[in-house]
């Protein structure tokens, strides 16, 4: 059966959860090869916020458990079997699809993408002087190289004159520059030549956004129709795969076809905030009838769940949230919150308890406190 058959599968929210936890490595059949999840994931994102643990370590501690350490990520990345892509982490086989993406942008629809082409076409100049001083010195750190813009980036955000650092991410988005490293949490820049492999094939546009929405979709396991992608390089219709409708669901889906019959064991995961579990927070609310919101930028009196909340999977349901902080210098997880919801069972809530103890000991904390339990009315 294909995307395209008469009639559509008929599933119940139950079972697209299921394929959806599958899809995503969070089930009883746990991996074991960092690189293997990475590339079945398709990418990692990056995010500097550690008040647990950096997301990227988060999301692959997830999947991999006690045997995942920050290092061996990083070992990687040097090693350069992956590599860091606007705010996101791909297999370095992966870079013949994005380099057609690298060298058609900013060639967007949306405003942004046009006010982009407005800072570039301004700045040739500037832009040929990064390029210059990364091939003659490189890697340089963004504080090695002068802003010699000719006009400046504007925004109504933390962006706004911020032209170096602006033109560097613009010029690693086209493909011309590239993240070679890092010092400590600064990015190191180089040309784009000495970062990726010249020998991997060349492949069109065309392909490659068909190539990553099959991807897409066998690491989601359940999509909506028409969703784009949810990533730096998206904009990817016409996914692959079963038509679907979901009981009790609005709107038309697509489900991965080998994962229909597959069977289904869970387990309890700790899930980022950034998880893709999670990420499309419409999808979210729908399968799992589980409402999130990141509310770090969220002034504290008006959060409802905390300033870093890990949401708490167990089987195929979304059970709770876990506002948590580690607190290194007294070796505690402190968690002023265990927020459970409304049909949680006191199996739920203990194995919620139980894998907040398991972060507990992949941070190398002495103890987990939880300083409150509350569950929705």
């Amino acid at each position: 059966m294909t995307a395209a058959s008469a009639e559509p599968v008929v599933l119940d929210r139950r079972r697209a959860r299921e394929i959806a936890v599958v899809a995503q490595l969070l089930d009883a059949n746990r991996p074991k090869d960092l690189l293997d999840v990475i590339r079945h994931l398709g990418y990692v994102q990056i995010d500097p916020t550690a008040a647990v643990a950096r997301t990227e370590h988060l999301v692959l501690w997830s999947r991999l458990g006690r045997s995942f350490d920050p290092s061996d990520l990083q070992r990687l990345l040097d090693e350069r079997k992956l590599f860091e892509y606007r705010a996101f982490i791909y297999p370095m086989d992966d870079y013949p699809l994005l380099r057609p993406l690298m060298e058609t942008w900013p060639d967007g629809r949306y405003s942004f993408h046009g006010r982009v082409r407005t800072f570039l076409a301004a700045n040739v100049e500037f832009a040929g002087y990064v390029v210059e001083e990364l091939d003659r010195r490189g890697p340089l750190r963004s504080r090695d190289l002068e802003d010699r813009s000719a006009s400046g980036w504007r925004s109504r955000g933390w962006t706004n004159q911020r032209n170096l650092t602006q033109m560097l991410d613009y010029l690693s988005a086209q493909g011309r520059i590239a993240v070679a490293g890092r010092a400590g949490n600064e990015r190191l820049w180089d040309i784009a030549d000495r970062v990726f492999p010249t020998e991997l094939p060349r492949i069109s546009l065309a392909e490659a956004s068909e190539i990553r929405a099959r991807r897409r979709l066998r690491a989601l396991g359940v999509t909506r129709a028409g969703s784009g992608a949810d990533d730096v390089a998206g904009g990817e219709e016409g996914v692959p795969g079963v038509e679907a409708r979901i009981e009790g669901v609005r709107g038309r889906w697509h489900v991965e076809p080998e994962l229909l019959d597959t069977g289904f064991a869970g387990r309890t995961a700790l899930l980022s905030p950034f998880d893709r579990l999670v990420y499309d927070r419409g999808v979210t609310r729908s399968l799992f009838d589980f409402d999130y919101k990141l509310e770090i930028y969220v002034p504290v009196e008006k959060r409802r769940w905390g300033y870093y909340v890990l949401p708490v999977l167990n089987g195929e349901r979304l059970v709770g949230r876990a506002d948590a902080r580690a607190d290194r210098k007294a070796g505690v997880l402190r968690v002023p919150a265990l927020h459970l919801e409304a049909h949680a069972t006191s199996a739920d809530r203990d194995a919620a308890r139980a894998e907040l103890g398991e972060l507990a000991t992949w941070l190398k904390l002495d103890r987990v406190e939880v300083a409150r339990e509350i569950t929705a009315a």
